[in-house]
């Protein structure tokens, strides 16, 4: 069964930059599932303006600190979120100023859409 096109540029995909590949589509959707979940949103947002520990993550949320730590694990496997020791303590903060502005986009657009 042949589709038939209308005609109308309205419908037409925006052409995509050579670099896009199936493989980073893949790598983009496994982005956005580990980002999709509310409670490492949350984390993601807290992390929007400083790095932070892990017990301060727990203290600002109300969660154990296994649950933010496990949160966190999925956070850097997919490279939204970097750590670095300073001491005892294990310092984690957004990746870079790509997810912050993802992050940040994310939430104004449904802030936007519940108004």
């Amino acid at each position: 069964m042949e589709s038939e096109l209308c005609g109308s540029t309205e419908h037409e995909q925006p052409a995509a930059p050579p670099l896009v590949t199936a493989a980073i589509r893949e790598r983009a959707s496994r982005m956005l599932a580990a980002a999709g979940d509310p409670s490492r949103l949350a984390l993601l947002e807290l992390l929007g303006d400083r790095e932070r520990c892990v017990s301060d993550l727990a203290a600002l949320t109300g969660d154990s600190m296994p649950a933010v730590s496990q949160r966190l694990r999925v956070l850097r496997g997919e490279r939204l979120v970097t750590s670095r020791r300073d001491g005892k303590h294990v310092r984690y903060r957004l990746a870079d100023q790509h997810i912050q502005q993802l992050i940040l986009n994310l939430l104004r657009h449904a802030a936007e859409a519940d108004g």
